[in-house]
């Protein structure tokens, strides 16, 4: 049964308890600063300026949440919480901080720079009935499957490839279910799809990419810069 409704709450989580290995910093991904704000802030400041989503919880590690509620907008709509070793404990962490959510939009804090239209398109879609909404990306690459030993196995037709953004966006009860479950996966829409539930695309935007490693983190510093000086 869905128990999402036009009018319910749309809560965002934000996982911000990784450690952000491949970026080469030594703090957590999401505290990194890109143009001299830290991640996370410009996740939330983003997920605010929608004018789409009710509240937001940001969950992090257990040493930093008095970090994070400092260097967060001093707001009642958003709140803290101690995130998981893994993202999915994460976002199980911040499901259970807002049981009466109608909808959820999981947002990676390393998509800093999401434009907050592309966030209120995710969540219109919510609210005009879809149950499951993620940003897509048309692939520009050849993408290849390889074995173990890195032989070629097959070339995949890239029209048919799609490269998936946040926020990611589900009526609470099917993210709820999806979460009840162990099966893993590398992003929310894949737990939900475990259920035999259809995930349905909208366009992406260039800007909502990840910042991984630290060609991601220059690109980002430049976009920054270049924002700044317009």
């Amino acid at each position: 049964m869905n128990n999402s409704d036009s009018d319910s709450p749309v809560v965002a989580l934000v996982p911000a308890a990784g450690r952000g290995v491949r970026l080469g910093e030594n703090m957590p991904k999401a505290f990194v600063a890109v143009g001299g704000t830290p991640m996370v802030r410009l996740a939330v400041d983003g997920l605010l300026a929608s004018g789409a989503v009710d509240r937001i919880i940001v969950m992090v590690p257990v040493e930093l949440v008095e970090s994070a509620v400092a260097l967060l907008p001093p707001s009642d709509a958003v709140r803290v919480v101690v995130g998981g070793a893994e993202r999915t404990d994460s976002v199980r962490a911040g499901i259970a901080a807002a049981p009466d959510a109608g909808y959820y939009l999981v947002h990676d804090a390393a998509r800093a720079l999401t434009p907050p239209a592309l966030i209120a398109r995710v969540a219109a879609e919510l609210r005009a009935g879809r149950r499951a909404v993620v940003p897509a990306l048309p692939v520009v690459d050849t993408v290849k499957t390889v074995d173990q030993d890195g032989v070629v196995t097959g070339t995949p037709n890239r029209a048919a490839l799609r490269a998936i953004q946040t926020p990611q966006g589900f009526a609470a009860d099917l993210l709820r279910a999806a979460y009840e479950t162990n099966v893993l996966a590398t992003d929310d829409a894949g737990l939900v799809e475990r259920l035999g539930a259809e995930v349905h695309t909208i366009p992406g935007d260039p800007m909502a990419f990840k910042i991984t490693t630290p060609l991601d983190l220059m690109l980002a510093e430049t976009v920054c810069n270049a924002a700044r000086s317009v």
